[in-house]
């Protein structure tokens, strides 16, 4: 079994004066020449980057020949929120391939957003593949199967030609042998690379030539289908120009700038609050700033519906 070290504190919550929680994590911060300009803790260690390696996964995916348009190229990356227009965009690609919901191999689920959530079910609707928030890589991954005639059944195996030749794309990208395989969330292989590796990979997407090339401007041309209104993965993207970024569960955020400097975090607890304020906190080391980057680096504590508080960097 491998037991992650912990790491130092990154980011705490005040409340009326007093700081109650701290929530330790790894930081790894590259220069654009890849250098390391900054770390805290042990972003050496292999992790699960958890969906912050879905772009890498889509670049996989192109790799096998699938055309993407720049909409689903993005849906592909993402861990969308579940708006209609996601949902719907990823319906539309099933249907084109002569595919159904029924043969996407996620499991159930409602909207990951909130207010997604609450117009799903205020339409009537239930836990359904379409909206688990990776349905856009699977409904990927179907298409790569179909356009090089692998099995579309199973294609969740590990040993799966699609599923091999994502996990080859992973340790080309982050320059690091898969050192753990697991189960991710919505049943897809997961690969476990260090924070140094996830970093090193976003500088290659960002910087780079060819389907490299055509992943970054997907996703730069569709922070919004990334994740979703109010999401941070979405909020920074619009903030900070060129910018790429991708989120992950328990807590996990990586970002790079056109110019290649990247970060990769990791929570130890895996909230995603710290994830979001540690992630600007990285983007501070790259020299990054200005209004709607400092909007971002806290967040209100709320008591009795006003704010008596921050979640801050430490």
């Amino acid at each position: 079994m491998i037991r992650l070290r912990t790491g130092v504190p990154l980011i705490e919550i005040e409340r009326s004066g007093v700081v109650e929680s701290v929530h330790t994590g790894h930081l790894v911060v590259l220069a654009p020449d890849g250098s390391r300009r900054f770390a805290a803790g042990e972003p050496d260690q292999p992790v699960f980057a958890r969906s912050s390696l879905k772009p890498l996964q889509a670049l996989g995916m192109l790799r096998a020949g699938v055309d993407f348009g720049a909409a689903e190229l993005a849906l592909a990356s993402s861990s969308h929120s579940g708006s209609p227009q996601q949902l719907e965009l990823i319906a539309a690609e099933l249907r084109a391939a002569g595919l159904t919901e029924d043969d996407l191999e996620c499991p159930p689920a409602l909207p990951l957003g909130v207010a997604e959530q609450r117009a799903y079910l205020a339409a009537g609707l239930g836990e359904s593949r379409l909206a688990m928030n990776c349905s856009g890589k699977h409904a990927g991954m179907l298409l790569a199967c179909l356009r090089n005639g692998w099995p579309v059944s199973g294609y969740l195996a590990p040993m799966h030609p699609l599923q091999q030749l994502l996990a080859a794309t992973v340790a080309e990208l982050t320059g690091e042998p898969i050192v753990a395989t697991g189960v991710d969330g919505c049943g897809a292989p997961l690969f476990a690379t260090s924070l140094t590796g996830l970093a090193r990979a976003f500088s290659l997407i960002a910087t780079g030539g060819g389907e490299l090339r055509r992943l970054a401007e997907a996703l730069r041309a569709n922070p919004e289908l990334l994740g979703g209104p109010g999401r941070m993965v979405t909020r920074l993207m619009q903030a900070v120009p060129g910018l790429i970024a991708k989120d992950g569960a328990e807590g996990v955020f990586a970002a790079a700038l056109p110019d290649g400097g990247a970060l990769a975090v990791k929570i130890d607890d895996g909230a995603p609050r710290a994830a979001d304020r540690a992630v600007v906190l990285g983007l501070r080391h790259l020299g990054v700033s200005g209004p709607a980057v400092d909007e971002l680096s806290t967040e209100p504590v709320l008591g009795g519906g006003r704010p008596v508080g921050l979640i801050r960097p430490v």
